[in-house]
């Protein structure tokens, strides 16, 4: 059964160091999940403040700046993954490193028809790939800076 973990943490509850650490703690995870067929994708969000929201009254658009709600804890990202039952989509979700500073949600994926092909196993491969190669990138200008990474890119 495919689950939908979302993750949920207070935007300032990282230092940068502490969330770039976590970036390459959530890849490995990724890559751990994918060994055992169990990811099938995941992203972190860009900031709450990045934000905007669409409602639609009366057949008119309302378009604000900013999250839907004003909570605590925001938005920060999501895995699918597949897992047996819930129990194992529990386990996964307590080793999502954001877990021991905010919340993970855990939603079973309805199962209904698709309206566009599902991509071949060689896609969402590359797809994942593409993922966790962005995840990395994202954050080696800052640690290449404070020397903690290097890294070569093959192919």
């Amino acid at each position: 059964m495919k689950y939908m973990l979302l993750v949920y943490l207070d935007e300032n509850a990282m230092t940068e160091e502490q969330r770039e650490h976590c970036y390459m703690e959530s890849a490995q995870l990724a890559q751990d999940l994918n060994s055992g067929g169990q990811y099938l994708d995941a992203s972190p969000l860009h900031p709450v403040a990045t934000a905007t929201s669409v409602r639609v009254r009366e057949g008119k658009r309302l378009v604000t700046d900013g999250p839907f709600a004003e909570t605590r804890e925001q938005l920060g990202g999501y895995y699918l993954i597949e897992a047996k039952d819930l129990d194992e989509a529990i386990g996964i979700a307590e080793r999502i490193p954001p877990a021991r500073v905010g919340t993970i949600e855990i939603r079973p994926v309805m199962e209904t028809l698709s309206l566009a092909p599902a991509p071949s196993r060689n896609e969402s491969l590359q797809r994942r790939q593409r993922t966790t190669i962005a995840l990395l990138l994202q954050r080696v200008p800052s640690l290449m800076a404070k020397g903690v990474c290097c890294m070569t890119l093959g192919s």
